[in-house]
């Protein structure tokens, strides 16, 4: 109990780090592209700095075809980064994140179409009222062309984080922390040419932000993350990871001003139940503690119920 006590306490303080994660990024005054340049490269010292460290490097577990799929992993969360700071930009922190998690009925509808899951009826009928909650949060009028420009880039994010999770999860036999860092580091030569790198003379105390996306929210949080994967059973996890568009949207609101009006409150928690629903059924039935898999953020890749930026 005392072990499964401190994996909540760890999970709930990476999902609070991941909260805040918008934050950062809009403060550091860059490009979406420079941010995600920047978070894969103060990101990759972390992360190879802790693996290091922790001598994960020796009995690594690699192949080259488990390198080759964590670096398609790798590619497809880069650019699902890149779109969901860019939905960041076009609306809100709060709708971008409760759009962004609609990730898990993307992982749904991957399964049926590449590997010809069975969605089963409760599944469509969750599916149907993630939906309805979409519609809602989207909130969208005519005209409203800035709404629906983050609408977009939100749900391409999704899309791309269910991918690289797909892909992820066929790397057995490697630390997470590993993949991870693969990952990261197929990043900083995918977005060398598309990086406005010269713009970041002018950022001054920008910087303190990029890095701090590196440490905290990619080092810090994922390593927070994997220890408590190892302490907890999936309900839990599937659970806490919630903290994380809860506090997004009170970090929004307290820093920005930014809120969700009423009717699209309303979409929120059809949003949260019909995704954890499904996120659960995803799993076996037993409350076993969740595998150890890549987390991005999201991303992330992390167990699906836990959906970090």
């Amino acid at each position: 109990m005392r072990n499964e006590s401190r994996g909540t306490l760890e999970l709930t303080l990476a999902m609070v780090l991941s909260g805040t994660l918008g934050i950062f990024v809009v403060e550091s005054g860059a490009s979406p592209l420079n941010v995600v340049f920047f978070r894969c490269l103060f990101g990759a010292v972390a992360l190879g700095a802790y693996s290091l460290v922790r001598g994960y490097f020796s009995g690594h577990g690699f192949t080259a075809k488990k390198l080759g799929l964590a670096a398609l992993g790798g590619v497809f969360i880069v650019f699902n980064w890149v779109l969901l700071f860019e939905a960041y930009e076009a609306t809100s922190i709060s709708f971008a994140t409760v759009v962004y998690h609609t990730q898990p009925f993307f992982l749904v509808v991957f399964g049926a179409v590449l590997f010809r899951e069975r969605i089963t009826a409760a599944k469509f009928g969750w599916l149907g009222v993630a939906f309805v909650g979409l519609v809602l949060v989207s909130g969208i009028r005519p005209g409203d062309t800035a709404s629906l420009k983050g609408l977009g880039l939100a749900l391409a994010a999704a899309v791309l984080y269910a991918l690289s999770t797909i892909v992820t999860k066929r790397v057995s036999g490697v630390r997470p922390h590993l993949i991870a860092l693969v990952q990261v580091l197929v990043g900083l030569p995918l977005l060398v040419p598309f990086a406005e790198l010269r713009e970041t003379a002018h950022l001054g105390a920008g910087w303190a932000w990029l890095v701090g996306l590196g440490l905290i929210h990619t080092g810090l949080m994922y390593v927070l993350m994997y220890a408590a994967y190892q302490k907890l059973p999936t309900a839990k996890i599937a659970v806490l990871a919630f903290t994380y568009p809860a506090v997004a949207m009170v970090a929004d609101w307290a820093v920005y001003g930014h809120h969700i009006g009423l009717v699209q409150a309303l979409g929120v928690p059809l949003i949260v139940l019909a995704s954890l629903k499904v996120t659960l059924a995803a799993r076996t039935p037993t409350d076993a503690p969740a595998p150890r898999t890549a987390a991005h953020e999201p991303e992330a890749s992390s167990p699906a119920a836990t959906r970090s930026a």
